[in-house]
């Protein structure tokens, strides 16, 4: 059985997904990390294509976590934006560029991390 606070955090991680998806981002996956990290529940990891694309996406994540009760605990990598990371607790949010997220390939170092479906349905 799920948790109240498992199924909102998921939830929440799905809801960043979307906004950086709305906003451009690429490759967006999400990750269940329950009972693997001991640091956080979620990842969401995506690929920005220019300094100004990544600022934005993060910047809507974080309107979003402030207004749905959730602000970041830690936010780094705004000035110069090769890897954004929005620290919110249970969710951490990634935007890499796509050379960055290469590199430091945490799809594969969480490799046995269930993926999470965030895109909307068609009848949505």
């Amino acid at each position: 059985m799920v948790r109240e606070d498992e199924a909102k955090d998921r939830q929440f991680a799905i809801e960043l997904a979307r906004i950086v998806a709305d906003d451009k981002c690429e490759e967006v996956t999400v990750m269940d990390l329950r009972g693997m990290s001991p640091v956080t529940d979620f990842f969401v990891i995506c690929s920005g294509t220019s300094d100004r694309q990544m600022r934005t996406a993060a910047e809507h994540a974080v309107e979003y976590g402030k207004k749905v009760g959730e602000p970041p605990f830690t936010l780094s990598g705004l000035e110069s934006p090769t890897w954004v990371l929005i620290d919110f607790v249970n969710v951490v949010l990634h935007v890499f560029t796509p050379e960055h997220r290469t590199y430091y390939d945490l799809e594969l170092l969480w490799g046995d991390a269930p993926r999470v479906e965030w895109r909307r349905s068609a009848s949505a």
